[in-house]
């Protein structure tokens, strides 16, 4: 392969380039914020009022005035009256959340307390303000809430269910369309066996359910043979999304079209990355929608998704920088790598009771989509690095 694929350029670079081609979708919508959950705000949000937006307990137990329960303790206890107002000498129960009168400076926790008949014998004393919510202890009225580009989370839509924000403005959802070619491919709706040397495309289902994870909207194309007009026209047909990802004809094979259809078409940036598995992945624009042409093997084809398809999803997207889930382990065989290549090495995560260990599966091929779905992450080797020792520590990316 290197001696026909000579362009090799590192997966930093590569992806630099083709993030630079991209830019984030202007597109917003109005949507009920029971819908917004991983949604991006396209503009700040302000406090319309209080939250709360009285007085309220934070505790069981009695509104007091504090001075008239100063140095009471279980040696020295005073009594105070339970009534329905508060006044010199008595109290009023309140329960958690319950408004706090104003004529009460501290709630008095029941636990502190003896009843005896319509009276308390108050066995602590407090001081003002305790045990006391004030308003808009949790939101000020006018302040900032939630700041355009915020990625919104179940507690974040609760927060404004409190200050009676129902809708909201958020950026628009980028369109995926995802193009699978080859000769070789059976549509996923065929529920026979295959024939000998044919194959179902798993590829474009795999490929809708990470961008629909990652906050996009896939577009389904028909399989595509191996034929430039063809690809072309596929191509053309859904030059209005957002992001094109077309799986397979991508390497230096007789039928291998689509980097020179690309380059037709528009401009081809990157052919050739030093992605292991993954190095015959393309990167393009195509009248200013970005362009990622990856492998057809399907743990190729997802290493180059991973590598290239999230970070331009979250770009166009407009969603902030989300950090890879990473943990810990300790590698109980060895991992090899390619120089010059960034390898993404699966490994099973298991539990040892004090420590995660991280088993190479053995399997190699780019091709082999199970061994991916029986790992649980990659440990990714840098380009610079000639793999890990048995034994090593190693920093494993979740999958999911």
């Amino acid at each position: 392969m290197d001696r026909i694929m000579k362009e090799r350029t590192s997966v930093g670079t590569a992806r630099k380039i083709f993030l630079e081609a991209i830019q984030p979708l202007q597109r917003t919508e109005r949507m009920e914020i029971a819908g917004c959950v991983g949604r991006v705000l396209s503009t700040s949000i302000l406090a319309s009022r209080n939250v709360p937006h009285y007085r309220r307990s934070a505790m069981d137990g009695f509104a007091v005035r504090s001075a008239d329960i100063t140095g009471a303790s279980p040696t020295n206890p005073v009594m105070l009256q339970v009534a329905d107002s508060i006044e010199e000498g008595s109290c009023v129960q309140v329960s958690t959340g319950a408004y706090v009168p104003e004529e009460a400076d501290a709630v008095l926790m029941l636990e502190d307390t003896i009843s005896i008949g319509d009276m308390i014998e108050v066995r602590a004393q407090v001081h003002p303000g305790k045990n006391v919510g004030e308003t808009g202890e949790d939101v000020r009225k006018g302040e900032i809430i939630f700041n355009k580009g915020h990625l919104l989370r179940p507690c974040d839509i609760a927060v404004m269910a409190s200050l009676g924000i129902r809708e909201v403005t958020v950026h628009s959802k980028p369109i995926v369309a995802i193009i699978p070619t080859g000769n070789d491919l059976v549509p996923l709706q065929d529920t026979g066996l295959p024939p000998a040397g044919r194959t179902l495309d798993i590829n474009s289902l795999m490929i809708g359910l990470y961008v629909t994870k990652w906050g996009a909207v896939p577009r389904y194309s028909e399989i595509v043979p191996e034929n430039r007009d063809l690809i072309r026209k596929a191509i053309s047909r859904y030059l209005d999304a957002d992001l094109i990802v077309i799986s397979g004809g991508t390497s230096v094979g007789e039928k291998d079209y689509v980097p020179d259809v690309l380059a037709s078409m528009g401009k081809k940036l990157v052919h050739g990355v030093g992605l292991s598995p993954g190095k015959p992945t393309a990167l393009g624009v195509i009248a200013n929608v970005p362009v990622l042409c990856m492998p057809g093997y399907p743990a190729a084809g997802l290493v180059a998704l991973f590598a290239f398809g999230k970070p331009a999803v979250l770009k166009a997207g407009n969603v902030p920088g989300t950090a890879d889930i990473i943990v810990k382990a300790r590698l109980t065989g060895k991992i090899t790598s390619r120089e010059g290549y960034v390898s993404y090495a699966r490994v099973i995560l298991e539990d040892d009771g004090m420590s995660f260990l991280a088993r190479p599966l053995m399997t190699a091929g780019a091709g082999i989509l199970s061994s991916i779905a029986k790992s649980g992450g990659f440990v990714i080797v840098p380009e610079n690095v000639e793999g890990y020792e048995e034994g090593n520590e190693v920093d494993v990316v979740l999958i999911e």
